[in-house]
């Protein structure tokens, strides 16, 4: 048996978001805003029955899947692989601290998946070490047939494009994805194993 359904869940709003800086890896916190979000969001993502959580090793991650788990007793798993893109100088500046000091440079990251921020990763190896993650998981798959991974915005949308096999250059077109939003894939054992998008950066607003 191989893993059948993916649900790639955002964290809840942190101190960051709020104040509109680049996390990247640092440690930034759920505002209280966030957490209401993680406890909106659980009655919905509860009817995927996930067999277990697997949530990125930063703080706002993985207080975001706590909300879940303490909610409804799945297992929760903590995996470095899965924390978000690490942006290298760039991190705790502003967009406007970005632009004023590297014109252009954040148009090309937001563009080009092979691009990385001085000192930080690109896309296509946050995808690479995300992707591990789920190889990880379909081995033991035997166990579960559906999984919730607790992770970041930029993660999501690299590994979404990645799993659905698109072209590098036409991740881009993939939107973001909004504080506690998810996305679903599928596998139809009919196609070939392959990955299917069933709902992209769905959520509860208001």
């Amino acid at each position: 048996m191989t893993l059948r359904r993916l649900v790639l869940w955002r964290h809840g709003e942190t101190d960051y978001n709020a104040t509109g800086r680049m996390q990247g890896q640092l440690d930034s916190m759920l505002t209280q805003v966030g957490r209401n979000q993680a406890r909106f969001a659980v009655p919905v993502l509860a009817r995927f029955a996930p067999d277990v959580v697997v949530s990125s090793d930063l703080r706002r991650a993985t207080d975001t899947a706590t909300v879940f788990t303490t909610a409804t007793g799945v297992p929760l798993r903590i995996d470095k692989r899965l924390r978000e893109t690490n942006l290298g100088i760039w991190q705790g500046l502003t967009s406007a601290d970005v632009d004023e000091q590297w014109p252009g440079s954040r148009r090309l990251w937001q563009t080009d998946p092979t691009w990385s921020p001085p000192g930080g990763e690109s896309r296509v190896e946050v995808a690479a070490r995300a992707y591990e993650v789920v190889a990880d998981l379909d081995q033991a798959a035997a166990e579960m047939e559906t999984t919730l991974v607790c992770a970041h915005g930029g993660l999501i949308t690299a590994l979404t494009g990645h799993l659905l096999e698109l072209p590098v250059t036409a991740w881009a077109k993939l939107g973001g994805i909004g504080n506690c939003h998810w996305t679903v894939l599928e596998r139809r054992t009919t196609s070939g194993l392959a990955w299917r998008l069933i709902e992209y950066n769905a959520g509860i607003t208001g």
